[in-house]
């Protein structure tokens, strides 16, 4: 129904442009013979004057017949004509573009040229005030988008990652929380649209894994942190840091007992990538184990951004925040190998750099380039690699 419309308001305008073009084609008629009739008689005029010729009158009637033909139209000239043809063409380019294009068949490669390809399904916002602005939207992305990219993946017998997240967990009532905990979550609060959608997108790709065979693997991403977040992402680190660095007040939700674990981008990074090319499709728990409280975590930023005149205050507790969280990595330690390795002062100091270039720059070409090398890892050893 919907390429029947298009079809129609396609052939519509090629109508109206013939229509136009017809017109315009009429009018340098008109103009041409006009302008040939105005040499004609300037190169007349002593052969008129000496034998009194007198123009025919069907002549003068088809020119006046013309233009009143083209003012019916609204046409006064040729000028507006052409305005008029612009438009239309602008019109059949738009329409072009909604009409489904058929597009060339994929090369065949042979074995030694093929390449593989893996496609990690990374897409939702995350941080609080961003999946609640929009919470339709962050439900269809982990619902609607993840069915999107399972449906590729069986097509082209790809592995899929899905990034997940601990907010499957809720308000946990198990600490720390292991894979095997099923979770304590409100369903109709505000934090739902995205702890809820992360659960379907779960329960998604395990639907997939067992109907379609599709390879599937599943990241339950905590806490992460890092230079390139967006400095008004809403969440704790980007928050503190950037209260800090203008000289604004910490501002704290609750008591600030709260706890959370924070890993440096990096070892989320690394986590991703040996996930994906594991043999496990089980959900694994990405996060770092070093647990802090909210308050504590104020204190550290304050002392880490030198001469800050911040002040740590308190605000009203947000609705549903939990309490406590932590992840138990032993699943990702024993099958992975994977555990974080950049100590948090270390990454905090990272990123605070970072803002503070983010800050300063006031163009373009000033762009902060962060790299990734400068940050000192510890070697854990990969006991598959000792095997």
């Amino acid at each position: 129904m919907v390429k029947l419309k298009t079809m129609r308001r396609w052939f519509s305008s090629v109508t109206l442009l013939a229509f136009a073009l017809a017109v315009i084609f009429s009018w340098s008629l008109v103009s041409s013979k006009t302008s040939e009739d105005i040499h004609r008689k300037a190169n007349q005029i002593d052969y008129t004057e000496t034998h009194h010729h007198i123009p025919h009158q069907h002549d003068i009637d088809n020119v006046d017949v013309q233009q009143e033909t083209l003012a019916k139209h609204g046409i006064k000239n040729l000028d507006e004509a052409a305005t008029r043809i612009k438009e239309l063409e602008e019109r059949l380019l738009e329409i072009e573009f909604r009409i489904p294009k058929k597009y060339p068949e994929v090369k065949f490669l042979t074995y030694k040229d093929r390449k593989r390809i893996l496609i990690y399904h990374l897409a939702s916002p995350a941080s609080p005030p961003h999946y609640m602005y929009n919470p339709v939207k962050t439900i269809k992305t982990n619902t609607l988008g993840t069915i999107n990219m399972l449906g590729l993946a069986k097509r082209v017998g790809a592995r899929i990652l899905i990034a997940s997240t601990s907010e499957v967990y809720g308000d946990p009532e198990v600490h720390p929380q292991p894979e095997t905990y099923w979770g304590h979550v409100n369903p109709i609060g505000p934090r739902a649209c995205y702890d809820e959608a992360k659960r379907v997108s779960e329960t998604l790709a395990y639907s997939y894994n067992k109907q379609e065979k599709t390879e599937v693997r599943v990241a339950r991403i905590f806490n992460t942190y890092g230079p390139r977040m967006h400095m008004n992402d809403g969440r704790v680190v980007s928050n503190f840091i950037l209260q800090a660095l203008t000289g604004d007040s910490i501002t704290i939700y609750g008591t600030g007992q709260q706890t959370r674990s924070f890993q440096y981008v990096s070892d989320l990074v690394d986590g991703l990538i040996k996930l994906m090319n594991s043999n496990y499709s089980l959900p694994v728990n990405l996060g770092n184990p070093d647990e802090h409280t909210i308050k504590e975590f104020a204190t550290i930023i304050h002392n880490i951004v030198e001469g800050n005149n911040s002040t740590i205050v308190h605000k009203e507790a947000m609705e549903d925040d939990p309490q406590r969280r932590k992840p138990d990595i032993t699943r990702a330690n024993t099958i992975l190998g994977w555990k974080p390795i950049v100590p948090l002062e270390e990454g905090i100091k990272k990123t605070v750099q970072y803002f503070q270039g983010e800050l300063q720059r006031s163009k373009h070409s000033e762009r902060n380039f962060h790299d990734p090398s400068r940050v000192k890892k510890k070697k854990v050893p990969n006991k598959f690699n000792e095997m």
